[in-house]
């Protein structure tokens, strides 16, 4: 016979197990809400990358990669504009030298993550030891202190939201978008996505690389970029790094010798 007693006490630790399990799942998904653009742009102006209302910013994710972003440096070049990349951990470690180039041309490097994966599970030991390798790995190699941090895919968890702020770093999403890593995107259709809701003050998600998206994605968004840049300066927009956008209380990187 299982005394009545027994039973309640079972009852009460089944409830207070479920009760921990929901706040559990209330600290980990409860941020991720901030990717949806109504919900960023009402409760986080900083989050969705707001600004100087004469400036915009623009930033690439995903790379570095040899087969593409030298293309972006070189357009960039051209235009005598730079950028901010969110950079790849991992990628970085395969390709330092590309990272450092991207700081000799004038460019802010930040952190997006050692690799590309989404947060399906609570992980936060992993997400601050990712979040700070990929911050120690721009430092040593590229020279510089990162200020800013992306989540892939835009996902920011309760957990990587931790990391960014253990690591120093000022979470950042975006105003707008290219819609660059899908098979059928194309320049004219980049552009004419980043334009519908380009305004001074916001912040433009681009990639610079293809390894998270459709193959030669990246192609799409260096078609776009030329036409893109001429748009802001035809109204009256400075198109820049982060660190020139004035948002909150993000500092010029440093850049050691």
């Amino acid at each position: 016979m299982v005394r009545r007693g027994a039973t309640g006490r079972a009852g009460r630790a089944s409830g207070v197990a479920a009760c921990a399990l929901g706040l559990v799942a209330a600290w980990h998904i409860g941020p991720a809400a901030t990717w949806l653009p109504p919900v960023r742009r009402k409760l986080s102006p900083r989050l969705d990358g707001r600004g100087r209302p004469d400036h915009v910013a623009l930033t690439f994710d995903d790379g570095p990669d040899p087969a593409s972003t030298p293309h972006f440096l070189r357009v960039l070049a051209d235009h005598d504009v730079r950028a901010t990349f969110f950079l790849v951990g991992e990628s970085l470690e395969r390709h330092p030298a590309l990272g450092r180039a991207l700081v000799t041309e004038g460019h802010e490097v930040a952190v997006h993550g050692w690799n590309h994966d989404r947060p399906w599970f609570p992980a936060p030991l992993r997400d601050a030891q990712e979040v700070a390798r990929t911050a120690d790995a721009v430092r040593r190699i590229c020279g510089t202190d990162p200020q800013w941090y992306r989540p892939p895919y835009g996902i920011l968890s309760g957990g990587r939201l931790a990391a960014a702020r253990r690591a120093g770093l000022r979470p950042v999403l975006w105003s707008t978008w290219g819609r660059d890593w899908t098979a059928d995107a194309d320049a004219r259709s980049v552009e004419a996505s980043v334009l519908a809701d380009l305004a001074g003050g916001g912040t433009v998600l681009l990639h610079d690389a293809d390894g998270w998206s459709a193959p030669g994605a990246w192609r799409a968004t260096l078609g776009a970029l030329p036409g893109l840049l001429a748009e802001c300066r035809r109204l009256g927009l400075n198109a820049g790094p982060l660190g020139e956008h004035g948002i909150g209380h993000a500092h010029a990187p440093q850049v050691r010798a």
